[in-house]
């Protein structure tokens, strides 16, 4: 097998996914001891034609299909799409719209996350080959069983969403999947401007001082990350970043106190740049701390038996209805409806309502109880009067 290592050639391809209705897409990147993932092959199928593409091939420009990518009036289908977004979105090619055939699986009655090769298994009959599964991508040459390995996770994806998408469009359920893409192709999601970095973690403290250290340390550690090219976590840890913020040390000795900076930080590259944030961040900190709404106390000391009732009906609607119950919803989402009958959760909007949180209203509103019926869990509707409670 062949892959695509010239512009012309790509363009050639590229040619014949224009007017396709859609195109299947994977990558096979590198990223466990950099910052930025390292793009080492893109996989592109239809119906009709199918590639390998080398963007480390020599002279390589990407734009050809970066272009496809960028193109509205082609679907893109990706199997567990998020890292495969980022990666685009950092090349300025958000794919949308989009189609990620793991979320339709979740929909369709897969399970929770199913894998690409669990998905083959049961819908097209075929046991794929895993033994590619760890190849170095960045390494050259690739052999032809690792280039066809790469391209089977496009050939069978565009079997895959033809048939996925009719079981869903037949349920009714093919809404629920384009709801959730549109978080997925949201480019706030993959932000990575360092003065936000802090958002991404979870602040335990809400004085000025704290916050302000905290945004301080964190979008450090981000550009920092960024201009070395290495992750977040050997740059420092993210326990560090909140005891940064908790000491607010401004001096080597106050540093190399905190357990969780590795001994001798002060005295390395990083040390001082890093103490000069926070005495930065420390200068005004009501102005340079960051606004983080407090979380709500919870509504009654009840609040965490209703969790736990909330947590058993959202799988007895999840079987009733067949699709993985994280869909729907999250223990975090169950908590805000706990405490907020109005809370801002998809729990409680659009088809997830209709499927779940109404009734988790209605549970709080004493109106709904769950009676176990053997080893099935049933809901039934609480009737006032002689009868205190009838199948619904």
């Amino acid at each position: 097998m062949t892959p695509i290592t010239t512009t012309a050639e790509l363009a050639a391809f590229c040619d014949k996914l224009k007017g396709q209705p859609f195109v299947a897409v994977d990558t096979e990147f590198m990223r466990e001891t950099t910052y930025w993932p390292k793009l080492c092959l893109i996989q592109a199928a239809t119906p009709k034609d199918e590639a390998v593409i080398d963007p480390l091939a020599d002279g390589m420009d990407l734009e050809p299909f970066l272009e496809i990518l960028r193109d509205e009036s082609i679907l893109k289908v990706f199997h567990a799409a998020r890292q495969d977004v980022e990666i685009f979105n950092n090349l300025k090619a958000m794919p949308r719209p989009l189609f990620d055939t793991q979320v339709a699986g979740m929909a369709a009655g897969f399970g929770e996350q199913i894998a690409y090769d669990a998905l083959v298994r049961q819908m097209l009959k075929i046991e794929l080959d895993k033994s590619s599964r760890f190849t170095d991508w960045a390494r050259r040459p690739l052999a032809d069983s690792q280039l066809s390995y790469a391209l089977a996770d496009v050939t069978h994806l565009a079997k895959l969403y033809p048939m996925l998408r009719a079981r869903l469009e037949k349920e009714g359920r093919l809404v629920w999947v384009t709801d959730e893409m549109e978080g997925l192709t949201d480019p706030a999601n993959y932000d990575v401007d360092p003065d936000n970095a802090w958002k991404r973690l979870k602040p335990r403290r809400h004085t000025a001082k704290y916050l302000a250290a905290y945004k301080a340390v964190a979008a450090w550690r981000e550009r920092t990350a960024q201009h070395r090219d290495q992750p977040r976590g050997r740059i420092l840890k993210d326990e560090a970043i909140d005891e940064v913020a908790t000491q607010l040390p401004t001096d080597a000795a106050a540093l190399d106190r905190l357990r969780s900076v590795p001994k001798g930080f002060s005295g390395s590259k990083f040390g001082p740049d890093l103490l000069e944030a926070v005495r930065e961040a420390l200068k005004n900190p009501e102005a340079y701390a960051p606004v983080v709404e407090k979380p709500k106390a919870q509504s009654s000391p009840a609040a965490g038996a209703v969790v736990e009732l909330l947590k058993v009906l959202l799988k007895a609607r999840a079987e009733d209805a067949g699709v993985a119950s994280k869909l729907i919803a999250t223990v975090s989402d169950l908590e805000m409806i706990a405490n907020d009958d109005e809370a801002a959760t998809p729990a409680l909007k659009g088809w997830r309502r209709e499927a779940f949180g109404e009734d988790a209203l209605r549970i709080k509103r004493g109106e709904l109880a769950l009676v176990l019926d053997g080893a099935k869990v049933r809901v039934v509707e609480v009737r006032r009067g002689p009868r205190k409670a009838a199948a619904e």
